[in-house]
């Protein structure tokens, strides 16, 4: 039996103007964003709807903005019934209460959580992450390995998102010799990217500490279908185990590649992407490209 599967866009696909048509388009949506301004104590939805690139670029405006676009827009469909769901990264959030595992208020207060933890460690630990294109995965694993033993500075593998295709995060200084290193290898492009933070690296273990007090008190709820979770890339449908995956992946490496692999693995012959942007449509268009993406 062929399998749908709904997937979520992480931070970065947030563009101005995002959102607004579901606004105008549905009472419903309407009304979860000004839910969602009087959670947060802003109007988040003026920002998304006119803001410039600068003020969507915000931490604490592009988490939350990502998120709402995402769950507002699965909440407003028809027939939405995903038989597996999964987000990258930030995403992973839209997906549990798009499978609800989350309320959509303890799932933006979690996500906005977030994004004010990583802000601060973010100024805490300046750091960076690089985008690695055309290496082969464990060619990269080992470029980082070794940086980090000569040098002590952390530089460490944070998201496989497709082949070929391999972020790294770490110090400042630590992703700067591996870049030169991974391009004397042979990597088409090592492109140090525009991000305030080292996201899923040991560099996030203060934003994880305080990540997880705010999990450990939020009601989990049992799943309407498996969540494939990016510390494990595996179906997941215990709430306990699913807090735990998350509370590990902001210090831990997004597995995408995988989580795809297996999610077709388990019978996924159609993927739908939800929120902003069709980034994730053309990371696995590279994954798998017998599927059906839309």
């Amino acid at each position: 039996m062929s399998k749908t599967a709904y997937v979520f866009p992480g931070q970065g696909s947030q563009f101005s103007g995002m959102g607004k048509d579901l606004y105008e388009q549905s009472p419903k949506a309407k009304e979860l964003f000004e839910q969602a301004n009087e959670i947060l104590g802003f109007r988040i939805s003026d920002i998304m709807f006119n803001g410039t690139e600068e003020e969507l670029k915000q931490t604490k405006v592009t988490q939350p903005a990502v998120f709402l676009h995402s769950v507002i827009q699965a909440m407003t469909m028809e027939n939405f019934k995903p038989d597996m769901v999964a987000g990258h990264s930030l995403g992973e959030f839209s997906a549990l209460v798009a499978n609800k595992t989350l309320t959509f208020e303890d799932g933006l207060k979690l996500v906005f959580a977030r994004a004010m933890a990583m802000q601060k460690a973010c100024e805490i630990n300046p750091s960076t992450m690089a985008a690695v294109l055309g290496l082969d995965d464990t060619k990269v694993e080992q470029i980082c390995k070794q940086v980090q033993q000569e040098t002590g500075e952390v530089v460490v593998p944070a998201n496989y998102n497709c082949p070929g295709q391999l972020v790294i995060s770490g110090s400042i200084k630590g992703i700067e010799i591996a870049c030169e290193k991974l391009k004397a290898a042979g990597a088409k492009r090592a492109l140090i990217l525009q991000v305030g933070g080292a996201f899923h690296s040991p560099l996030m273990e203060p934003a994880k500490q305080e990540l997880e007090r705010a999990i450990q008190q939020t009601k989990f709820n049992p799943p309407t279908c498996p969540i494939y979770q990016n510390y494990t890339a595996l179906p997941e449908t215990d709430p306990e185990k699913i807090k735990i995956n998350l509370i590990a992946q902001l210090t831990a490496p997004v597995k995408w590649t995988q989580s795809v692999q297996k999610m077709v693995e388990d019978g996924a012959t159609r993927f739908i992407e939800i929120g902003p942007g069709k980034v994730l449509q053309g990371l696995i268009k590279k994954i798998a490209n017998q599927v059906e993406i839309a």
